[in-house]
């Protein structure tokens, strides 16, 4: 009986990538974490799976309706919906053996039961760091997160971005200033403001205000514009008398100013007052980076400082910062938007060892010896005429081509062809390993 044929597939939501698109997006991948690293960052991996009565300490909401939720034996398991409850409960549970402030970064997929639409995906990579207190934790680590931003983007390749910072305590001081009782609702509107536009923005806070004054005030608030300086300036001589506005405007100041003494420039980041950050838990400095040649991809990393971590597993009060970097949705947005990224890389190979007779042995000791120098070396095993390999060779991208006949392995003298150049030498082993790896670099 002939076994009925299933129509390849995956679900919708979920990305899968041709080998040239994984390298690039392992690429991205690789850059940020080395970046990560390099402010001293700590790696932690924790399970995909977690207990639901975890991910769901703070209360269902959207959360329960997005999340994957299942029963294995007595068991009640959801998938992690994002990088930052698992860290909460990381940090609760592991808190005497770990070093505070602790600094660490996680790279790993998340999942979340969304409505499928073009460039959201249920299955998808966060790239997250944070600093978490034990206790306290100093405001200057918030402007350190922009240098690490700042690095982080200049090294994916991208010269002209913005990181858009605010303070929530200035934003909650003005409208407690201003007697809004809904302050949650008004940041919302805020916040949305790139996307629905001035005019409907206003129309909504008249909805939820009542009152033109105050929506002229907040409007007017919300459009002080120029040089960071200048902001803060202009939001000291508000002289609005609010104990949580002075205190977030003090830490914005600061803030600033150490954002500039870690080395990132002005127009690489800018004070903008219509940050809100729409997550309820951000109670200070957040953060916003848009591609400035490509606003319509919206925010590619965000975050910012919030009091209390892990309030929902310990007593212990944890404060902290940081951001998250959407991997997959940034990678399939550049794609869409038609930044290439090593659009020319197929191939992690660069040398192919082409064996020209029955003899294979010399060109398998010929990849030992490149491979012990770290060359990525790869032989090429199957029967095919000189014309195929060579073809195999150039569609995969691979720069290096070492041919091996009867003649190389008697006189220990390979023959070197250069695929990008078109030209070819006779080396000895030692020479084709120092001309590749100059060739290389």
């Amino acid at each position: 009986m002939k076994n009925q044929i299933v129509k390849p597939s995956i679900l919708p939501g979920f990305m899968e990538l041709l080998p040239d698109q994984q390298i690039a997006f392992n690429n991205m991948l690789d850059t940020i974490r080395r970046n990560f690293e390099k402010y001293g960052f700590l790696p932690i991996d924790t399970p995909i799976i977690e207990k639901s009565e975890i991910l769901l300490a703070k209360g269902g909401g959207e959360t329960e309706k997005q999340i994957y939720r299942f029963n294995k034996g007595d068991s009640d398991l959801s998938l992690r919906f994002d990088l930052t409850v698992p860290l909460a409960r990381y940090v609760s549970q592991y808190m005497s053996s770990l070093t505070f402030p602790f600094r660490r970064y996680q790279i790993g997929k998340v999942f979340r039961g969304e409505r499928n639409q073009k460039g959201r995906f249920r299955e998808f990579y966060q790239c997250d760091i944070d600093i978490i207190g034990n206790g306290k934790l100093s405001v200057i680590n918030d402007a350190e997160i922009p240098s690490i931003i700042y690095s982080t983007f200049r090294d994916l390749g991208f010269d002209s971005f913005s990181i858009h910072i605010n303070n929530r305590k200035v934003l909650n001081g003005f409208f407690d200033y201003l007697g809004i009782a809904d302050k949650a609702e008004v940041l919302k509107v805020i916040d949305k403001l790139d996307k629905i536009g001035f005019d409907a923005m206003k129309k909504e806070l008249e909805d939820i205000c009542d009152n033109g004054q105050v929506v002229g005030k907040i409007l007017g608030f919300v459009g002080i514009e120029g040089s960071n300086k200048e902001i803060i300036e202009a939001l000291y001589k508000l002289d609005i008398a609010n104990e949580v506005f002075k205190e977030g405007l003090d830490e914005l100041s600061k803030v600033v100013r150490f954002i500039e003494l870690f080395g990132v420039p002005d127009k690489n980041c800018k004070i903008d007052l219509k940050i809100a950050r729409g997550l309820d838990y951000y109670t200070g400095t957040v953060y916003e980076t848009i591609l400035d040649d490509y606003p319509s991809i919206g925010s590619v990393c965000s975050g910012g400082r919030y009091d209390n971590l892990a309030e929902y597993y310990t007593e212990q009060k944890l404060p902290g910062v940081g951001i998250s970097i959407g991997l997959t949705r940034l990678f399939y947005q550049l794609r869409e938007a038609g930044i290439v990224l090593d659009k020319d890389v197929n191939s992690l190979t660069q040398v192919l060892i082409v064996p020209m007779s029955e003899d294979v042995e010399y060109a398998v000791m010929t990849a030992n010896s490149l491979r012990a120098e770290s060359i990525i070396t790869e032989v090429y095993m199957e029967e095919a005429k000189i014309a195929k390999k060579l073809t195999y060779a150039n569609k995969l991208g691979i720069p290096y081509v070492i041919l091996i006949g009867e003649e190389e392995i008697e006189s220990k003298i390979l023959t070197l062809k250069d695929m990008r150049a078109g030209e070819q030498k006779k080396l000895s082993l030692e020479e084709v390993i120092q001309h590749i790896k100059v060739g290389l670099k």
